[in-house]
């Protein structure tokens, strides 16, 4: 019996800032580019439609008025929750588009309220070019839930967004894997402090993807299972640049592939969700099909002949906290990398051999 994909589109885009005042983020038409290159059928998924997002109007919102259009990602939130915990009910594998990375709420009440119902607890590797974990204990002011998704999800923030329906947290700090954060990340110290595993970019490409994602494994041996998140700013500017806040020191195409593919092939990977590519910067539609090759080259162990269905694994007791040590050390310096993007191409996307991604550099723009 192999697995099948269920993919859901969730185009929110109520957890970013405005690009101008009189624009809108454009990571709302994200599921719509990434269909619009064949991305369901080079997965042979079921399209689980479409949850569509309230208005975004962020009125006379200023800082300090907390998490802005908090009440409409709350509600949406619980929405997104239901349809996953639907697809998983099938005994299928979602899928979800993003939108923004306040999907990861809707997720991680839909793993919650599954952890619930199985008596066990449900972890979260969270790949992403920022840690997301910006929080009125460490900021002077919050405001954009895309920003802070992470310290929300963990218990961190006001109520109507960290406790939907009195759940908090909805995954346990010990139960969180972080991959692909910059190593100069603004709050990598406060992750550290909070016993959350983290693997910066220099560390992941030190011991390679595919060893970083059994070692993801591993970290959470603990858990009955666990959602993936992937906000494409992981990957590098050089090679994508479509996203709200692209930041050097990223990883490329292939290593990604491979660290996805690592990260599902088990019954225990439960969902995916892909956030923040915003097609409005790419108008020729280059770097959503980069984006729809490796999705489907990652997912690929998710339905291949061998594949197992979703396995909950029985409930353990809850480990004690992790001590600071436990965040992976730093790595030596990052080597060079030749570019992967030729600026004389009209903006085509160069991919690099998936045998040799656990080997490379930092990439370099041309």
């Amino acid at each position: 019996m192999t697995r099948r994909i269920a993919v859901l589109d969730a185009p929110t885009n109520l957890g970013l800032r405005p690009p101008t005042l009189t624009s809108v983020p454009g990571c709302g038409k994200a599921p719509g580019a990434l269909r619009d290159h064949g991305l369901l059928a080079r997965l042979r998924a079921r399209d689980a439609g479409c949850l569509t997002a309230p208005r975004y109007d962020p009125g006379d919102w200023r800082p300090g008025d907390g998490v802005c259009h908090s009440r409409e990602i709350a509600e949406y939130s619980a929405a997104l929750a239901g349809r996953i915990g639907d697809i998983i009910d099938r005994g299928e594998f979602p899928v979800v588009l993003g939108g923004d990375c306040s999907v990861l709420l809707g997720s991680a009440l839909a793993m919650h309220r599954l952890g619930e119902s199985v008596g066990g607890r449900i972890g979260l590797v969270f790949v992403d070019g920022h840690s997301d974990f910006r929080h009125p204990g460490n900021a002077s002011y919050v405001g954009a839930a895309a920003g802070e998704d992470l310290a929300l999800v963990t218990g961190r923030g006001q109520a109507d967004l960290a406790a939907i329906e009195g759940r908090r947290p909805y995954f346990r700090d010990v139960d969180v894997v972080v991959l692909g954060i910059r190593a100069q990340d603004e709050y990598r110290l406060d992750l550290q402090a909070a016993g959350i595993v983290n693997r910066p970019v220099p560390a992941l490409r030190a011991e390679g993807a595919a060893r970083t994602a059994q070692w993801a494994h591993e970290q959470l041996a603990d858990c009955a299972g666990y959602w993936l998140h992937v906000d494409v700013d992981v990957l590098d500017p050089a090679v994508m640049p479509a996203v709200d806040a692209p930041d050097p020191g990223g990883i490329a195409f292939a290593e990604l592939e491979i660290l996805i593919a690592g990260l599902v092939d088990t019954p225990h990977c439960l969902g995916v969700e892909l956030t923040v590519f915003d097609p409005d910067y790419d108008p020729d539609g280059a770097y959503a099909a980069e984006i729809v090759n490796t999705l489907v080259a990652g997912l690929a162990p998710v339905t291949a002949p061998n594949a197992v269905p979703p396995k909950l694994l029985p409930p353990r007791p809850v480990p004690p906290p992790r001590p600071a040590a436990a965040v992976f050390p730093e790595a030596p310096a990052e080597r060079s990398l030749p570019p992967t993007v030729d600026p004389s191409a009209s903006g085509v996307v160069g991919r690099l051999s998936p045998g040799d991604a656990d080997d490379l550099g930092p990439i370099v723009a041309s």
